[in-house]
């Protein structure tokens, strides 16, 4: 073809590789300006047509040599490269065009072709990369035999160690066939390819956020995996055998998808420095660049949250406790995090020398941990814990001020071995302490600490400071018992500030009280030091309406209209009705005197009284009665009273009026209102207090629980829980036993259909139906010393005088803390339906005295619907040999 003819061309020609129709046009501008124009259907046989003559510009009429094998050759080649079959040094932009080309575009367009052709290159590498995990790693893995990674653990191991990749699989996948389309439309000169990383990048963001924050947990599982699985460890040297994977370990694919992005990133950034100021990419680029930025952006915290997950999860499976101890330290929760950690000093005793411990302090969003590491001789790193962990809600934070100490080190080889020598031969070291405190020991659990600067020093307090908010806002925002204010301000004891006058009136401390309805009302009566006093729920005034002072228990009978209080050595019962009356004033006090009857004390002093429902008369086989209030339950009032050297346990039930004319007394003196049940029986003389079983009752003493059936003495075995007989040849038993023995019973409550729990003033210990320990004689340490135990739902809560903890009752976990000075359980019910009632220290301290505040514990629930907590008698039958169905 002529010269001119070539010219001609160069000038008229539609397709990708003309050039626009501009006076003396140049294919180094050419190849700037787009191809949207092209006419597919004349792109090709106007491009063959060019194949013999190339020209530099529209005035330059040289002819050029025979390019067309030159050309066939640079398609063919491309094909190639596209399929793979190029070798790795030959795969650029240069090979695949003609030199007389690549002279006739110019440098500036070489290096803008070639930043190109990398796109292309790198997300056909990347492509490939991700289709070897699925095809070398991942499907052998679920099709190997034998198992490599057992059938119930491969479905959650393959989640989480390989995420999903196959998403972002699919969208690379779908790219570079995108590119490949363009760059055999338009190669040599490829106009751009930012529109389609542009499209794409959109696609792909979220997958892309998702496996970038889960990366470290998934490059930790794989290490984990193959450090403690030899099948996994045998199974990935194989799979690196694979001539296509080049020697890459599994983790260097999986990082990949971590990487990609800020590369291609960078590769766009190359491509727009080397593009003329009028080129439509100017537009494109940036904005592709900033959706991968905003991206990558958007990952980095998850992947610091990954990380500090990561190292949570190292210390975690580190632990080594004390034995026997049960700490659950809801690890498993998603959001466990590990705030701060760092070495930290320790001064035991008052040796300058000798009293330096090194510890790694760890505080995690709920507990604040120090540990000391053990390397063992396999070279795994074990952190024995060295004092109990605190929780968050108990820590307390004292000075970080305390002036610099010195620590003095003894070297090795100082001094000859002479005192003198040591003395020289020591290194001093600045220390910087800081003092926190566990709020239930101020005195027993104080820690002074050592940072190494005043600058970590400060970190420890900021993280401190930024955990406990974040904490308490959490465990405010999600708590399962809510404390509702009934009163505060009518109950006032003598305080510092108002010493005891005549004339001013105090109720003095309360000491039980117990919530009520009659004639469709609510109330509530309280027992004090002055008497006993009810008021209107609701209301800020109360009545004094019996002057029994300070009743150590009162209860209420409410389907039989009964009010029940101990005084002194005697039992004592009132119309529920005329007690609510005469609260408001409607009836006289000699009508509320006229109804009271007598229950015991005439025989022997009562120590102790308590209600609950007991027998098959209360509940029997049907769970219904515990809800269906159609049912007519009969309560069981049981009592203990003492006489000379022996302690009597009696039980009785109340009636209803018609049945007192149709039953008749077995002793004229006893209450027309009540019965005896059962037959009275001895109990130990250290017997404090009465737990309710289904069909039994479990007398608390201070050797343990005594169980026993008060409607068959005779055929009935009395069993002592917990059974620790195995204690001499079971060395865990026996330091259980230890535990157990000084400590003070206060409750028994059913786990499920296999355990219980004993729960003690300082630890709780599960048994099984036989009374013998279960969990290898584990136990649970409260972190206070408790009074009182109640059961609400699937929770124990502990009073103790400062703190009421509520602990799962599975797992001994503690879900929360409610903090108060002076705090006591008033009452607790017959059902974990009926209202608890707590007093604590109120906020009033005025001329009247100091207030003491009452307050119902509401048991609160999910926003979302959630499913019923199990009863304890949902299931029967399991329970059998003890009667606790």
């Amino acid at each position: 073809m002529a010269a001119s003819e070539s010219h001609k061309l160069l000038r008229t020609g539609q397709c990708d590789l003309c050039l626009p129709r501009t006076p003396a046009p140049t294919l180094r501008l050419a190849a700037r300006l787009p191809f949207a124009t092209c006419s597919p259907c004349t792109c090709s046989s106007r491009f063959q047509e060019r194949r013999g003559t190339f020209s530099f510009s529209a005035h330059d009429t040289r002819e050029l040599p025979d390019l067309s094998t030159l050309s066939l050759e640079s398609d063919e080649g491309i094909r190639k490269f596209q399929a793979g079959k190029v070798p790795e040094q030959n795969e650029e932009w240069y090979n695949f065009v003609p030199p007389e080309a690549r002279e006739a575009v110019g440098k500036h367009e070489v290096e803008r072709q070639s930043v190109i052709f990398e796109v292309f290159k790198s997300e056909k590498d990347y492509v490939n990369d991700l289709e070897l995990v699925k095809q070398v790693f991942l499907e052998p893995l679920k099709n190997a035999k034998p198992d490599v990674i057992p059938k119930e653990k491969l479905k959650g191991f393959v989640a989480e160690v390989f995420g999903n990749i196959d998403k972002i699989l699919g969208h690379h996948q779908r790219m570079l066939a995108s590119l490949f389309d363009r760059q055999r439309e338009q190669h040599p000169l490829v106009q751009s390819v930012a529109d389609i990383v542009l499209d794409n990048a959109l696609l792909m963001m979220n997958d892309y956020v998702t496996y970038i924050k889960h990366s470290p947990i998934a490059v930790e599982r794989y290490r984990k995996e193959l450090r403690k699985n030899p099948l996994y460890e045998g199974f990935i040297q194989r799979c690196m055998e694979d001539p296509r994977i080049r020697k890459r370990d599994l983790k260097t694919f999986l990082s990949r998808p971590v990487t990609r992005l800020p590369r291609l990133r960078l590769l766009l950034e190359r491509i727009k420095k080397v593009t003329e100021p009028d080129h439509p990419d100017l537009e494109t680029i940036p904005l592709a660049m900033s959706i991968m930025g905003d991206l990558i952006k958007s990952a980095e915290p998850g992947i610091v949250a990954a990380e500090g997950k990561v190292k949570f999860w190292d210390v975690c499976e580190s632990l080594v406790f004390q034995k026997g101890e049960i700490i659950d330290m809801d690890f498993y929760d998603d959001s466990r995090t590990l705030v701060f950690s760092s070495p930290l000093v320790r001064k035991q005793g008052t040796d300058s020398w000798h009293n330096w411990v090194d510890l790694m302090a760890v505080l995690l969003d709920n507990y604040f941990l120090m540990l000391q590491e053990e390397t063992r001789p396999t070279g795994m790193v074990k952190r024995r814990v060295v004092s109990r962990p605190i929780p968050l809600e108990y820590l307390r934070l004292d000075s970080f001020k305390a002036p610099v100490e010195s620590r003095r080190d003894r070297t090795e080889n100082g001094g000859g071995g002479s005192l003198l020598g040591s003395f020289s031969a020591s290194a001093r070291q600045e220390l910087f302490p800081f003092t926190i405190h566990h709020a239930a020991g101020k005195g027993s659990r104080r820690y002074t600490l050592y940072a190494s600067t005043a600058n970590l020093r400060n970190k420890w307090r900021d993280a401190f400071v930024d955990a406990l908010g974040v904490r308490k806002v959490r465990l405010e925002a999600n708590m399962w018992f809510a404390p509702q204010t009934i009163d505060d301000g009518f109950f006032r004891v003598i305080s510092s500030r108002v010493p005891f006058t005549p004339g001013v009136k105090f109720t003095g401390h309360i000491s039980c009280a117990v919530a009520f309805f009659s004639g469709g009302r609510s109330f509530i009566a309280v027992g004090c030091a002055t008497g006993i006093y009810v008021g209107h729920r609701g209301q800020s005034s109360y009545r004094r309406v019996l002057p029994y002072a300070s009743p150590p228990f009162i209860a209420v009978l409410q389907t039989f209209g009964k009010f029940l209080v101990q005084h002194e050595s005697s039992l004592y019962s009132y119309s529920l009705d005329l007690l609510a009356r005469a609260a408001l004033q409607q009836t006289t006090q000699q009508a509320l005197d006229g109804s009271m009857e007598k229950l015991a004390g005439n025989e022997g002093s009562v120590i102790f009284f308590r209600v609950g429902q007991l027998g098959e008369r209360a509940l029997g086989d049907n769970v219904l009665a515990l809800f269906d209030t159609t049912i007519n339950l009969s309560p069981t009032v049981v009592y203990a009273s003492k006489s000379f050297l022996q302690v009597t346990l009696h039980a009785m039930e109340a009636v209803k009026t018609i049945e007192t004319n149709l039953s008749p007394r077995r002793n004229p003196s006893s209450p027309l209102s009540y019965r005896p049940y059962g037959s009275p029986f001895y109990v130990p003389r250290d017997a404090c207090d009465i737990i309710f079983l289904a069909k039994t009752l479990g007398v608390t003493t201070e050797k343990g629980i005594v169980i026993t059936n008060p409607t068959n003495l005779s055929s009935a075995a009395t069993t002592i829980v917990p059974d620790f007989g195995e204690s001499s040849t079971n060395i865990a038993m026996a330091n259980l036993k230890a535990r157990c023995d000084p400590a003070k019973v206060l409750g028994l409550m059913r786990v499920d259909n296999y355990e219980l729990l004993v729960v003690y003033d300082e630890l709780g210990c599960y048994i099984d139906r036989h009374g013998k320990p279960r969990r290898l004689s584990g136990y649970v340490r409260w972190e206070n010393k408790a009074t009182a135990c109640v059961r609400r739902g699937a929770h124990v809560l502990l009073f103790s005088p400062e703190f009421i903890e509520v602990r799962n009752i599975t797992t001994g976990n503690l879900v929360q803390v409610i903090d108060g000075a002076d705090i006591s359980l008033l009452h607790s019910g017959v059902s974990e339906k009926d209202i608890l009632l707590a007093c604590m220290r109120g906020d009033k301290d005025d001329r009247s005295g100091a207030s003491q505040k009452i307050v119902e514990l509401v048991e609160t629930a999910e926003l979302a619907a959630t499913s019923a907590a199990p009863s304890s008698s949902s299931v029967g039958g399991v329970w059998d040999e003890w009667d606790m169905s």
